[in-house]
C-alpha cells in the first residue's frame, strides 16, 4: 500500500512510498482510510522529523477486517479513529477502543476532522465542570479545536467569548455561537469563569487575568513556545482558582474515546456541531493545503481525500 512519509525537508516535504500492509493486533480492526484530517502538530512534527517517518492521526473510513477478538465494528462500517501516528496511509490497524461508527448524514471528511480537534475540546472543557451561566474565554478560537469548543461551551450553555489573533480569524465565530469575538490587542470579554487556552505566552498571561475567583484554567498547548507566566498575584487575587494541562493521549487511557467520538458525531448528525472543515484536498497533491494550515490562513480543518 501507499503512504504519505517525510522526506527530511521540512513540514511539505512529503511523499508517497510504498510500505507493508499493517497487521492488525489483538482488539484491531484493519480499515481501508478514505479521508484523514492534518493538525499542525502534525506539520510541526513533519518539520523536524527524519526522512521516512510516517505520521496520522486522524483518520475515517471502512472496516475491510474486523477485530480477531469479535469486538468492535464489522466489516463493511464506516468508521472514524485515532491512529497512534501512521494514518496517512491507505490502510491501518486501529484499536477498536479508539473507533466510532459514523452515523448518515456525516461525511468520511466530517468525521476525519473530529478525533484530535473534537476530543481535546470535550475533555478539556470537562475539566472545568458545569458550563452553565458561566463564561469561556477560548483563546486560539480560529483553529480546529478552538471552533468547537465555542460550539460546545455555547450548547452547553455558557457566555462564549473568543480570541483569536486577527479579525479574519474570528470570522465565522459569532454564528458558531460566541458572544464576543475579539482579537488578542482587544481582549474584549470582561471576566471569564473558564479559560481554554492553546496560544500561552502574553495571551496566555492576558486571559488569565480575566479569571474571576474560584476559576478554571485549561491549557491544552502553547503555539507561541513560551514559558508558562502568570501575573504576581496568580493566587491571591483568584482564591480557588486553579490549572490544569491537557494531553490527548495522555487523556485518551483515562477516558472512553470510542464512546466520545460515538456522542459527538451523533451531534454532528444532528446538526448540533460543525465540524468545520475549511479546506479539502486530494492527498496526492497537498502541498499548498498544508501551506495555508501552517500560514493560519485556514479558519478550521485542512482534510486530505483518498481515491
Amino acid at each position: 500500500m501507499k503512504a504519505l512519509l517525510t522526506t527530511g525537508e521540512g513540514p511539505f516535504g512529503l511523499s508517497h512510498e510504498e510500505v507493508p500492509d499493517p497487521v492488525a493486533g489483538p482488539g484491531e480492526a484493519l480499515v481501508r482510510v478514505r479521508a484523514v484530517s492534518v493538525n499542525r502538530g502534525e506539520l510541526a512534527l513533519a518539520a523536524v522529523s527524519p526522512a521516512g517517518t510516517r505520521l496520522g492521526w486522524d483518520v475515517a473510513g471502512t472496516v475491510v477486517e474486523a477485530a480477531a477478538d469479535g469486538s468492535g465494528p464489522a466489516p463493511g462500517t464506516r468508521v472514524v479513529g485515532l491512529a497512534d501516528g501512521a494514518g496517512w496511509s491507505e490502510r491501518v490497524a486501529l484499536p477498536v477502543s479508539r473507533l466510532a461508527e459514523i452515523p448518515a448524514g456525516v461525511t468520511d471528511e466530517q468525521a476525519a476532522a473530529l478525533p484530535v480537534a473534537a476530543l481535546t475540546a470535550w475533555y478539556g472543557l470537562r475539566k472545568a465542570g458545569p458550563l452553565l451561566g458561566r463564561t469561556v474565554l477560548v483563546t486560539g478560537a480560529g483553529g480546529g479545536v478552538g471552533r468547537i469548543a465555542v460550539q460546545l461551551a455555547a450548547a452547553a450553555g455558557a457566555r462564549v467569548v473568543a480570541w483569536t489573533g486577527s479579525p479574519e480569524r474570528g470570522q465565522g465565530l459569532a454564528e458558531l455561537g460566541a458572544e464576543v469575538v475579539s482579537t488578542y490587542e482587544e481582549a474584549a470579554g470582561g471576566g471569564s469563569d473558564v479559560l481554554f487556552d492553546s496560544v500561552g505566552g502574553e495571551v496566555l498571561t492576558r486571559a488569565f487575568v480575566t479569571l474571576r475567583r474560584g476559576g478554571v484554567a485549561v491549557v491544552y498547548g502553547n503555539t507561541t513556545r513560551s514559558e508558562l507566566v502568570l501575573p504576581p498575584d496568580w493566587g491571591r487575587a483568584r482564591p480557588g482558582v486553579s490549572l490544569h494541562n491537557v494531553f490527548l493521549f495522555d487523556e485518551i487511557e483515562r477516558q472512553d474515546p470510542a464512546a466520545d467520538l460515538g456522542a459527538l458525531l451523533g451531534l454532528c448528525a444532528a446538526g448540533r456541531l460543525d465540524p468545520q472543515v475549511a479546506v479539502t484536498a486530494p492527498w496526492d497533491d497537498p502541498a499548498e493545503a498544508l501551506k495555508r494550515l501552517e500560514g493560519r490562513s485556514v479558519n478550521g480543518k485542512v482534510v486530505l481525500r483518498l481515491p
